[in-house]
């Protein structure tokens, strides 16, 4: 899988963004050498289990100019990074408890120059700002994560859907969904992408500022 799998589904890339994609994988491959951020099976399928998943979040929103995003639970950057790319207008905090890998964001970032991306060692319920959305890679079951971070989104935001929450997993949901009151829904990434690999993986978008169920 290389950067063309990337280009097969968001084909209106400028050099430049295109550039980036391609460099992820050589950047990927030797930070992880060092750290370990992606698992070692995972990092031969980078575009397609990482990078490509990540630009799920792309499918629903096209973030404007000047919107705030939370990447919370980032790991090596995803999905922050690649979103960072393809939105270099939109600006990205990128946070992980783990420092090592608050590195690894910092150094892929630093060398493909994205200036939309500010990454941090820190918990997500110390933090006291406030975004238009959040996002995440199943860091935890969804609703102890949305009572994390709540409080950060505001209630005002200029795209095309509320603000609120953005959230990638994968497989049978039904029982975690179950204890989540606020309204939600589920959008299937197999409606987008072609590969298997997205046949269980699933966006739910949250609007938290929208009544309960």
């Amino acid at each position: 899988m290389s950067v063309d799998l990337i280009k097969k589904y968001f084909p209106k890339l400028t050099a430049e963004q295109y550039d980036r994609f391609a460099a992820l994988g050589d950047l990927y491959r030797e930070w992880n050498a060092q750290i370990n951020v992606v698992s070692r099976q995972d990092i031969e399928h980078l575009y397609e289990k990482h990078i490509l998943h990540s630009l799920g979040i792309a499918k629903l929103v096209e973030f404007r100019p000047g919107t705030e995003i939370l990447d919370v639970g980032t790991g090596g950057g995803f999905p922050g990074i690649p979103l960072a790319i393809l939105f270099p207008l939109a600006d990205f905090h990128l946070v992980d408890s783990i420092g090592k890998k608050i590195k690894v964001v910092n150094e892929v970032s630093q060398a493909l120059g994205l200036t939309n991306v500010k990454a941090e060692q820190v918990r997500v319920e110390h933090m006291n700002t406030s975004y238009d959305f959040v996002v995440s890679r199943a860091v935890t079951r969804l609703n102890p994560f949305l009572g994390w971070v709540r409080y950060k989104i505001r209630k005002e935001g200029n795209n095309s859907i509320p603000n609120g929450v953005l959230y990638l997993k994968g497989g049978d949901l039904a029982e975690e969904l179950s204890e989540v009151k606020d309204r939600y829904r589920i959008y299937e990434l197999s409606d987008y992408f072609d590969e298997p690999f997205f046949e269980t993986k699933k966006l739910i978008y949250v609007s938290v500022h929208k009544s309960k169920r």
